[in-house]
């Protein structure tokens, strides 16, 4: 047990100083902050670029909309033709020509055309095909003898308010924030599982190419010191998410106080202390969210996933001589990893509670993923503890043949070892 612990300690320090780890740790949070800044700066400036569009309208329906409106100008073009239009277009540098032909209000589907030497904006295509829809709509209404203005006082727009059980009010961007957290976790943990079971599997290749671990077992057990290795990198791992956690917890609060946002409980975020504006209100959502809860839940599938994978990733690097032999191997354990990201944001965010979100939230392969995804749109706690469960008992089987293969690969050289070859591993005795 003593060497168990050495090992331990010897692999958590080599992590924990290692240069990658201090930068992932102090440097990649900085870095994406800055990298979000300078997205936001950058849409900014796209927002601020003046748009400048020549409209040949032949039949009058765009004419309302003719002048500036923000940074999109549109300009009255009636008196060219089409040819002239275009070259007046290209001469002056504008950004488009929106031609509508003379023809039927029924036949203008598909007969409205925007001439553009680089392809226009989606928003400002959105913009503009709005515009036509809703004032081609009102022509032939009026047309066909409806009044509009009874149409436009008794049209009715409906906001849906949510609110749980408990009195408790979400916004409409609620469902954004659960998305963002809940996917978000899901990544890191998948994230996390790939870089740390790597490290492990290329610390016993190294170890076993070097033939240092051929002295190390002289002392001490095989599986004690996959056992440590395995410890090690978990608790490197844990550190540097607790680390992660607090600068998150210390940039939540500097940013509530900057935005006069209350820390108290959920009803009290809900309260009229929010202020209306998009940033508080995404604010007053994070408050609302289970954090608690996901910030446990992180830990332990974090660690349960680790442990499960991190069997599968010793037993790797006991059984090659290198890590080019690893490929035939790494492939169909990331499988299970991507499989669950892709259940996570195609399925469970648009229903966490549906058959195939809770069924990949139960399979330990999957579950890290997948259930860390469901849990900020708020799953039953027994769901989560039968999850854990499964997940926990699956990761003793999973070391426990990992240590298998790792106990008689560890000694193997100059073999490339097939599927067949670590099943009859697995099954040897002790």
């Amino acid at each position: 047990m003593r060497n168990l612990k050495l090992i331990i300690l010897r692999e958590y320090l080599a992590r924990v100083r290692h240069k990658t780890f201090v930068i992932m740790t102090f440097v990649s949070p900085i870095v994406i902050v800055a990298m979000i800044a300078l997205v936001a700066y950058l849409a900014s400036l796209n927002e601020e670029e003046e748009n400048k569009i020549a409209v040949k309208d032949e039949i009058g329906v765009f004419q309302e909309y003719l002048g500036t409106e923000g940074n999109t100008s549109f300009l009255n073009y009636n008196r060219f033709s089409v040819d002239a239009a275009l070259d007046s277009v290209k001469a002056q540098d504008l950004d488009g020509l929106l031609f509508i032909p003379d023809k039927n209000l029924a036949e203008l589907n598909d007969k409205v055309q925007f001439y553009a030497n680089n392809s226009p904006s989606k928003s400002l295509i959105s913009k503009i095909e709005n515009r036509l829809s809703n004032r081609i709509t009102e022509r032939r209404l009026t047309n066909a003898n409806v009044n509009l203005e009874t149409i436009k006082a008794n049209k009715t727009e409906v906001n849906i308010i949510t609110e749980n059980l408990s009195g408790e009010k979400t916004s409409s961007l609620a469902k954004y924030v659960k998305m963002f957290f809940g996917g978000a976790a899901g990544y890191l943990i998948m994230m996390f599982i790939i870089i740390y079971g790597n490290m492990i599997m290329r610390s016993v290749i190294e170890e076993k190419t070097n033939r240092i671990v051929e002295i190390i077992i002289s002392s001490v057990k095989p599986i004690h010191l996959m056992l440590g290795k395995i410890t090690g990198n978990t608790l490197a791992g844990i550190t540097q998410f607790l680390i992660w956690a607090i600068l998150g917890g210390i940039l939540l609060i500097a940013t509530s106080f900057i935005f006069d946002i209350s820390l108290g409980s959920p009803a009290a975020t809900g309260s009229a202390e929010i202020k209306t504006s998009e940033i508080q209100a995404i604010l007053a959502d994070i408050l609302r969210l289970p954090l608690g809860e996901l910030v446990f839940a992180f830990v332990v599938y974090f660690i349960g996933g680790y442990l499960l994978y991190s069997g599968i990733y010793a037993a790797i690097g006991g059984a090659v001589d290198s890590e080019a032999d690893t490929q035939q191997f790494i492939f169909p354990v990331i499988i299970p990893l991507m499989l669950g990201i892709y259940v996570g944001f195609f399925s469970v965010i648009e229903n966490p509670h549906g058959t195939i979100a809770v069924l990949f939230s139960h399979i330990p392969l999957t579950s890290p993923v997948v259930m860390l995804m469901r849990i900020p749109f708020g799953v039953p706690w027994w769901e989560v503890v039968i999850s854990i469960s499964i997940l926990i008992a699956t990761m003793f089987c999973t070391i426990w043949l990992g240590a298998k293969i790792y106990r008689v690969g560890i000694l193997m050289h100059g073999n490339k070892p097939s599927y067949k070859e670590l099943y009859r591993w697995m099954k040897r005795g002790n």
